[in-house]
């Protein structure tokens, strides 16, 4: 008869993530387990989810306990609670392939304990694993010491008599390794593990550390304290055992090199942390010193020794070799140095401004119309414009740097305002003085950092990192009262929010007429005797061959399109620069104009009759000329599990038809005036909502309060 298995789930306010989880336990090939979930005092509706299963699952068991005791006690609890001749622990957050445990007993034999390789979850087509390549167990021995520095219980199965001789228990009285407790007398009298070749567990990586921080996320000190903590406890209850004694010795000291140091920066830090420290060093039995090097050892020594002191001075040093190491490995490395240790010492200058826009690749948007302003009005200031390529045609006596340049990092350090409209680069530091202008880049349509639940993405601390780089930002520019709401929930921005509308939109107003259209026309070679109409879609994140090539295929008959509208309209095609020089456009010329790469989009609006989108923020600047807009959403099946990600209800509130094929854009645009009366009141709703701020005088307000007030 096959073992029981008792699954131990500890949950504690992970509802978004509990159903994915339990669902992968439940749905286990191997049958004969017990699942034991014990609810760690949860606030938000993870209980309802539980209860769910239990009702529908009789293996399923529940310990809801009324306050948050931590997950020590949670699994503690678990295992007094265990049956089965094996247990296993799962975090609810996680999730696991439905062969996990049965490879895990097949690969146990005669053992007490065996694991299988965790796999982080960046991305969801992680979890992808194909079945056939589960089908071999290999049984791999790994080095004793190797498996435990990584302190973790997670896709491990225990044989409950192991448990039991050893008395194995979590710590309860930390939150972060508690699992040492349990493993150092697990591992003392062991020389190898067995682990099973496959991934079967996959481990979430929280990228919301700010809101939903997994317990690692929390403050790197508190992690630090609670290690030792957990270490002078066990020395204390382990004393007399060698073995015990020599693990705990060998753990603190890996974990001073590869944890602890990392945040001994500076006196105060170094201060606060040296005497737990150096109480704790001082357990340590000399011989573990011997294996270190020179350097390393000398900052235990002053640390056993209780010498402050000289563990300045060793930290300092450490630090000093590792970054030089660092710093002269490459030209980046070098001028980021020479940024930090010599430019940022150097005075600001209170005239001084530094504008970017789209990471230095175009001389557009808000920033472009701060900067114009302000060339005429206030020609005393220094300006500074940062591109990705020094070529650009701009009006006044700017300079123009190389972004992430010598010249670049030398202006950043003594400017004292920085104009941009996306995130700046997270090494770069804000002196005191420095004043942050973030214009951002538009009106929110999906959703945004903090506001979204949980983001698959190849960068897991991007939410971390977010948050970071606006705590840097002074002013936040919002177009309307939408986009403020939504920027206070979703940046956590809490400083100063300008409401004045986009200073991008200014030209909306002021150059909406009928000389400046023709200017318009006649620079980029637009017939005059022409209406036009602008096709700028959203970019689509499946459109790729391979990473770095990517695929265009325009989703509506062009030859259709000329015959029925050529003799009135052109088409002007705003794409995704990922795919402008892949636009196949041959035949077409005289109806079809490829400006994808036009720096600035809103002289396209200026000149556009109608404008043609989908999923697109677009059209909320363009809903300030009051022109007609179509929506071709000719894949909104396909996109309707996105389309949950956004602030507005694509197929209700948007002011324009939705259109799916290439002859409804001809009725449409052939009937464009029947349109506009059909969805006038629509977009008179809209108008208020989006662009009830905006009266052409934006960038004058938002300056006088910016620069006139620092």
């Amino acid at each position: 008869m096959e073992k029981l298995v008792s699954i131990i789930v500890t949950v504690y306010n992970t509802a978004e993530f509990l159903e994915e989880c339990l669902t992968s336990v439940t749905n286990q090939v191997y049958k004969n387990i017990e699942i034991i979930i014990v609810n760690d005092g949860s606030t938000d509706n993870s209980a309802e989810i539980i209860e769910q299963y239990t009702n529908a699952d009789s293996r399923c068991r529940s310990i809801n306990l009324t306050e948050n005791k931590g997950v020590g006690f949670a699994r503690n609890l678990g295992i007094e609670q265990a049956t089965g001749d094996f247990v296993y622990f799962v975090d609810s957050d996680d999730f696991i392939n439905e062969h996990a445990v049965k490879k895990l007993v097949e690969g146990l034999g005669n053992k007490t304990y065996i694991i299988g390789r965790t796999k982080k979850l960046t991305n969801k087509e992680d979890s992808n694993i194909e079945i056939d390549e589960l089908a071999v167990t290999v049984r791999k021995r790994k080095k004793v010491f190797k498996v435990l520095q990584n302190l973790n219980v997670l896709n491990s199965l225990f044989s409950i008599e192991i448990i039991r001789k050893y008395n194995l228990r979590f710590s309860e009285d930390t939150d972060c390794y508690t699992e040492i407790a349990f493993l150092v007398p697990l591992f003392k009298n062991r020389t190898v593990i067995y682990q099973v070749k496959e991934s079967v567990y996959f481990r979430r990586l929280r990228n919301d550390p700010i809101t939903n921080p997994s317990l690692m996320q929390q403050d790197r000190e508190k992690v630090l304290k609670d290690f030792l903590t957990v270490y002078n406890y066990l020395k204390e209850e382990q004393k007399g055992k060698n073995k015990e004694q020599k693990l705990l010795d060998k753990l603190l000291i890996h974990f001073y090199r590869s944890k602890f140091i990392l945040i001994m920066r500076d006196a105060t830090q170094i201060e606060r942390n040296f005497e737990q420290l150096a109480n704790a060093m001082e357990k340590v039995s000399p011989a573990q010193f011997k294996n270190q090097n020179l350097l390393v050892r000398g900052e235990l020594k002053a640390l056993r020794n209780h010498k402050l002191k000289n563990y300045k001075r060793a930290v300092s040093i450490h630090h000093f070799g590792r970054d030089s190491k660092q710093t002269f490995t490459s030209k980046t490395k070098l001028t980021r140095q020479i940024y930090k240790d010599i430019f940022q010492k150097r005075p600001l200058n209170e005239k001084k401004i530094v504008f970017e826009s789209f990471l230095g690749k175009n001389y557009a948007d808000s920033p472009k119309y701060i900067y114009e302003y302000m060339v005429k009005h206030y020609p005393e200031y220094e300006f500074i414009w940062s591109f990705n390529e020094i070529n650009h045609d701009i009006p006044g006596n700017a300079k123009q740097v190389k972004r992430l340049s010598l010249a670049y990092y030398y202006h950043m350090a003594t400017a004292k305002y920085w104009v941009n409209n996306m995130r700046q680069p997270l090494h770069l530091q804000k002196r005191e003085g420095n004043v942050f202008l973030q214009t951002w880049h538009g009106t929110p349509l999906k959703k945004l950092v903090f506001d979204m639940n949980e983001v698959y993405s190849a960068n897991p601390k991007y939410k971390q990192q977010f948050y970071e780089q606006s705590r840097l930002w002074d002013y936040l520019i919002a177009a309307n009262s939408y986009s403020s709401d939504i920027f206070k929930s979703a940046f956590k921005f809490d400083k100063v929010m300008l409401e004045d509308g986009y200073p991008r939109n200014d030209t909306l107003y002021i150059n909406n007429n009928s000389d400046y259209i023709t200017k318009m026309k006649t620079k980029l070679n637009i017939p005059l005797d022409k209406k036009v109409i602008l096709y700028a879609p959203t970019w689509r994140d499946d459109e790729f061959y391979e990473p770095g090539k990517y695929k265009f295929n325009l989703k509506f008959d062009l030859q259709k399109l000329q015959e029925k509208l050529g003799n009135e309209y052109v088409i002007l095609l705003r794409m995704h620069y990922f795919i402008a020089d892949d636009l196949n456009i041959d035949g077409y010329e005289g109806f079809v104009y490829n400006m994808s790469k036009y720096d600035d989009i809103a002289e396209l609006y200026l000149i556009s009759d109608i404008l043609i989108t989908d999923y697109s923020s677009v059209f909320f600047d363009y809903s300030n000329l009051r022109r007609p807009i179509l929506f071709y959403t000719y894949d909104l099946e396909k996109y309707r599990d996105q389309l949950r990600g956004f602030y507005i209800d694509i197929e209700n509130e948007v002011p324009g038809p939705l259109v799916k094929t290439t002859d409804e854009i001809i009725d449409a645009v052939l009937n464009i005036d029947k349109v506009t009366i059909e969805y006038k009141e629509k977009y008179d709703i809209f108008y208020d909502k989006i662009c009830g701020w905006e009266s052409g005088k934006a960038t004058e307000k938002i300056v006088e309060k910016v620069f006139k007030n620092n």
